[in-house]
């Protein structure tokens, strides 16, 4: 799992420790003060892993997030949010973090989770298969989305749970579910951060996000992805 993780830290100590993790297993790890210098980083080198700090002088993480996003679609972000703000997590979500963790943390599970995430940027070289379920078409070694033949980006989180409901029209996930199969069965968090990410995704597939055609909500249970009539 040789991934490239870029961390964009204004504290030096908390930089320096969670690089030297990193690094311990097996990751390559680039280092930035500041947003500015963060998003510099990312245009110059190939960053696979963002882990990012919400309070940073200047450009804040928001903004490096959304910047980010934007540029760079498939790159996997993890955001770092103080312990006592949970409006910084959901709002954090909203610009397209796959993932968060609040401080203090424990940097082993930092280490796991940007694991995870690494597992759901792998492509699997001898997986060729396209998923087709007029009018989407996933193709899996490439890990491109289309509707209609019309490519749609989607973050690493939005394919993979895109993914999970077409291979399996009609099955009702509960959340928790949708959390061990995207997210890893060591996740811990906020299962709001499911339904945070299958708003973004409706946003982008749906006709009408608020009236949803493919991804219908379960009351009482999850998600499921309607089956074909």
């Amino acid at each position: 799992m040789s991934k490239t993780i870029l961390v964009v830290e204004d504290e030096e100590s908390i930089r320096k420790f969670v690089k030297i993790n990193l690094e311990r297993s097996g990751f390559t790890v680039f280092e930035a003060p500041t947003g500015e210098e963060g998003v510099e980083i990312a245009a110059r080198e190939e960053i696979d892993i963002v882990v990012l700090d919400v309070m940073l002088p200047g450009m804040d993480g928001f903004e490096v997030c959304k910047t980010l996003r934007e540029n760079y679609p498939s790159l996997g972000i993890i955001m770092l949010t103080a312990k006592s703000q949970d409006i910084d997590k959901i709002t954090g979500l909203e610009y397209g973090t796959d993932d968060y963790m609040t401080k203090p943390f424990n940097p082993t599970e930092l280490v796991l989770r940007v694991k995870s995430l690494a597992r759901r940027l792998e492509v699997d070289e001898h997986d060729d298969s396209m998923l087709d379920f007029k009018p989407f078409k996933i193709d899996v070694y490439s890990r491109q989305f289309f509707k209609n033949d019309n490519e749609i980006e989607l973050t690493p989180t939005e394919f993979s749970i895109a993914k999970l409901f077409i291979e399996n029209p009609g099955k009702a996930f509960k959340r928790d579910e949708i959390l061990n199969h995207v997210w890893g069965v060591d996740f811990v968090g906020d299962s709001k951060i499911v339904d945070v990410n299958i708003r973004r995704l409706r946003s982008k597939i749906e006709e009408d996000s608020s009236q949803p055609s493919y991804i219908e909500t379960v009351w009482g249970v999850g998600y499921r992805w309607k089956s074909k009539d």
